[in-house]
């Protein structure tokens, strides 16, 4: 088996960025953006660190349909274990037709899409969107029954916050 190639990293500093660190890839090369004060210590730390968060975001990327139905049978009996078969859905796949939502759910049929675009978000909230959708097989509405059983999820606020932040940002 090959070794994975390192990357080129270019290395940008900012007078006016403060604390934040961030980082992308432009074609071959990663580039990270740090605050000019960083000292080669922390510039190293930081390239390092973010290189294995780009790296973690291309496993959850590669994803398939497969592991979401996994995922979503793991929820299922984590969140939702007194419902048994009623939480546990016929198909859970990823979808490239849902701009407007992150996931949708059809209990008649105990199928769940969810959108490509939270493939590339963090699994806590992609954990989050599934067990939402898992609970529409449960309770079809938005009641306050529904937000009882998704509020069982320990990062419901901090997801829902995430989403609304990016929702916010694309509009």
């Amino acid at each position: 088996m090959a070794a994975a190639r390192k990357p080129v990293v270019e290395v940008r500093r900012s007078e006016r960025r403060r604390r934040t660190v961030s980082a992308y890839r432009e074609g071959e090369r990663v580039v990270v953006l740090i605050p000019s004060q960083f000292s080669r210590a922390e510039e190293s730390e930081w390239v390092g660190k973010m290189l294995a968060r780009l790296a973690a975001r291309d496993l959850r990327s590669q994803r398939s349909d497969a592991d979401l139905e996994t995922r979503a049978r793991q929820l299922a009996q984590r969140y939702l274990t007194e419902f048994g078969a009623i939480a546990m859905p016929a198909s859970v796949r990823w979808v490239t037709n849902q701009n407007g939502r992150w996931g949708s759910c059809t209990p008649a049929d105990r199928t769940i899409r969810l959108s490509e675009r939270v493939r590339e978000m963090p699994g806590w909230v992609g954990d989050y969107v599934l067990l939402h959708e898992l609970v529409h097989l449960i309770v079809p509405s938005h009641n306050a029954r529904f937000w009882e059983l998704v509020s069982r999820y320990p990062r419901t606020e901090r997801a829902r916050g995430y989403l609304e932040g990016i929702a916010a940002a694309g509009h």
